[in-house]
């Protein structure tokens, strides 16, 4: 019966070795597999990286030139807005002014302008009284 257990695969030792032996390459060729997918992942990703950059690059330029486009575009607008404004504002005075004066009603300006005119008037009035009432 010995030499039935002696042939067991189980006691054999060469068989037992063959066996640790492969499942220690097989561990190693999962650590190797592990450390190789590591730094390909590290050299993937930086690759992703100065990809990004460099699109992030030659879409900045872009992207500014439209901004600067729309600011440029604002400012003509604005401009002409203000310059329509200006206008009616204008136009708009001198309608008032013009209904004004057709009612009788004078500006300020002219008001103020006649008063001087009086306290002219009446300066000279006192002077030449004055004049007179000396002869």
């Amino acid at each position: 019966m010995s030499d039935e257990n002696d042939k067991k695969p189980e006691n054999d030792p060469q068989l037992a070795a063959k066996i640790k032996d492969s499942a220690r390459q097989i561990w190693l060729a999962g650590l190797g597999a592990y450390t190789k997918a590591e730094e390909d992942t590290g050299r993937f990703f930086e690759r992703l990286v100065q990809e990004g950059e460099q699109l992030e690059n030659k879409t900045r330029g872009v992207v500014e030139k439209q901004i600067k486009s729309v600011e440029d575009r604002v400012g003509d607008v604005r401009e002409r807005a203000t310059g329509t404004w200006d206008k009616l504002e204008t136009l708009f005075d001198e309608r008032v002014s013009g209904a004004l004066r057709r009612l009788g009603i004078h500006r300020r300006e002219e008001i103020e302008a006649m008063e001087r005119r009086i306290q002219a008037l009446e300066s000279e009035l006192k002077r030449l009284r004055g004049d007179d009432e000396e002869e």
